[in-house]
């Protein structure tokens, strides 16, 4: 009891210090001070009146909504003793698998360097600058310069989740309770149950509660409320601060050139300009990933990350760590622009999903949302629940992980059709997790399981699983999670 009691103080006491350092709390601080000028505001109770206009004037719901998005990325209770590396993950094996994974990239970028006799970062020469400021927005049309009797790839004995324990946690998705996506439900008529869950998400965005609003998007979100419940469940308000902050990194972009804006703009290239849903977003996407390479504030993720920021030093100060420069990580945004138009809204909505869910499939760890749990989870349920199939594709050489890993790493974007994936991360907003990746990967495969028992290689199977594109998320989920025999 004493133990639980002084876990929480420490909690308690690291998340005030982090709420110090932030705008809130300036602003908090301005407004008790204004507040003294107010009659309610008596001597004798200040401290009770100063709570109470907090509480009437809408400040004190502000703060939970920050206590509580602390908490939702706050790292798991550990060992007092335990040692910082433990804290960013707590196997030793996978330290060091993320870290040869981490030289295995430096490596490339380095020799990536040296064959085309280019720096890691260069201050752009005025002219460039200028040019690439009067293309901001066009940014599209150019281009730079174990063990166990486990049989499937993942041979790590990390504990996950069996149907049961799925049930138990996803238990709004069942059957018998009305979800957004799902059209023919027989307990209520879709458009009665759509009406009325409007009407509770108008309500829930009334009072800006983060915690009602996370629980309530479990059962989906209506399209016009999508944006602001986002916004609110990850606990993001446009204040002029933020938008002066995205312009910053704009001009340091039109100012430095980096390695990775190459990499960047034929990331892009490769994928949303291709992608039927996304190229009309081409612009957005340079703008928002090219900021986002210069943002340091994404650094302290690192700290419940297993990986570390990669790391470069000022030519010249090679070992002197006062001359070292950290690089911010990369990640996926393209849905997003679906819901968010302005720039600088657009960028605050995806760094906070990369720090909060989407760094966790570009890093090797044990936590139940990391990409290597996600491809356990989806073996386990594969091989427990469907043994014919899952044996049948091992037996050609087809191992199902080869072809639902690309899903699961971009979290179905550029697979699903932009409704579902919307609604697929709804979900994943909504449970704080990751974990219903690998349960509708697998569904993929039991929806199409007749026919992938008929073919007898790789490219067949793969083949089959070509377009998810007409797929509903949500009876897939329920068919697999309430309607399997366990």
């Amino acid at each position: 009891m004493l133990q639980e009691e002084s876990d929480l103080s420490l909690i308690i006491a690291q998340i005030v210090q982090k709420l110090k350092g932030s705008n809130l709390y300036s602003q908090l601080e301005r407004q008790a001070w204004a507040s003294l000028q107010r009659p309610e505001i008596k001597l004798e109770s200040l401290k009770e009146d100063i709570k109470e206009f907090f509480k009437i004037s809408g400040w004190e719901k502000k703060l939970q909504n920050a206590v509580y998005s602390e908490l939702s990325v706050f790292p798991l209770p550990s060992h007092p003793a335990a040692p910082p590396e433990h804290l960013k993950e707590p196997l030793v094996y996978m330290r060091k698998a993320q870290g040869s994974w981490e030289k295995r990239i430096l490596k490339s970028l380095n020799s990536m360097c040296t064959e085309l006799s280019i720096p890691l970062a260069r201050k752009r020469p005025v002219g460039e600058q200028k040019e690439l400021l009067n293309k901001w927005n066009e940014m599209g049309t150019d281009e730079p310069g174990i063990f166990r009797t486990h049989l499937g790839l993942i041979q790590v004995p990390l504990k996950v989740k069996d149907i049961p324990e799925l049930k138990e946690c996803f238990v709004e998705l069942g059957l018998n309770i009305g979800q957004l996506g799902i059209d023919d439900s027989t307990q209520v008529p879709p458009e009665l149950f759509e009406n009325e869950h409007v009407r509770i998400g108008q309500k829930v965005l009334a009072e800006q509660d983060s915690a009602a609003a996370q629980q309530y998007i479990r059962q989906g979100s209506p399209t016009a409320l999508r944006a602001e419940l986002w916004a609110l469940i990850l606990n993001i308000s446009s204040q002029p601060e933020d938008v002066l902050y995205y312009e910053q990194l704009k001009t340091n972009v039109i100012q430095h050139d980096l390695l990775v804006d190459s990499l960047i703009y034929k990331d892009v290239k490769l994928t949303a300009s291709n992608d039927d849903y996304y190229f009309v977003f081409e612009d957005y996407l340079y703008q928002v990933l090219l900021c986002f390479s210069r943002d340091t504030s994404v650094l302290s993720h690192f700290a419940y990350n297993s990986a570390s920021p990669p790391k470069s030093y000022i030519r010249g100060k090679l070992g002197l760590e006062e001359y070292a420069v950290f690089y911010p990580p990369n990640g996926k945004i393209a849905p997003l622009c679906f819901l968010y138009h302005e720039p600088s809204k657009l960028y605050q909505i995806f760094r906070e999903m990369y720090v909060r869910f989407f760094f966790r499939l570009h890093s090797i760890s044990s936590h139940p949302s990391g990409i290597v749990s996600l491809c356990l989870l989806f073996e386990t349920l594969l091989q427990t629940y469907l043994p014919q199939l899952f044996y049948h594709l091992r037996e050609i050489g087809a191992q199902p992980l080869r072809i639902s890993f690309k899903w699961m790493v971009r979290a179905f974007s550029g697979y699903l059709a932009t409704d579902q994936l919307l609604l697929l991360w709804d979900r994943i907003l909504g449970y704080n997790s990751l974990e219903i990746l690998a349960v509708l990967a697998a569904a993929v495969f039991a929806f199409r399981a007749v026919n992938l028992m008929e073919v007898t290689s790789l490219a067949a199977a793969e083949a089959v699983l070509a377009d998810l594109s007409t797929l509903k998320v949500m009876p897939l989920l329920q068919i697999f999670l309430f309607a399997t025999v366990t």
